[in-house]
């Protein structure tokens, strides 16, 4: 299974779904990256992502997006496929 890494924080609704959808999946860990505590990470998930808003998540190399770009995934049946890789 890939690596799984999320940028969040520790009170967002949207990363906790993400973090519940992904372990429904089969995931047991994944590397939180918590930018409320380390303000200077944001500006890195900003400049990697072009985004301001959490989570955001990356799969292996690969930039997913936030929760409703994982939750599509999901629905199209491309989830497993990536997880699997």
């Amino acid at each position: 299974m890939p690596k799984i890494t999320m940028y969040t924080t520790g009170f967002c609704p949207y990363c906790k779904m993400a973090e519940s959808l992904l372990q429904a999946r089969g995931v047991q860990h994944i590397e939180k990256i918590r930018v409320d505590l380390e303000p200077e990470r944001r500006a890195e998930m900003m400049k990697k992502t072009g985004r301001r808003t959490v989570p955001q998540i990356y799969i292996g190399e690969r930039y997913v997006g936030g929760f409703d770009d994982l939750s599509m995934l999901d629905r199209q049946g491309e989830l497993a496929a990536l997880l699997a890789s």
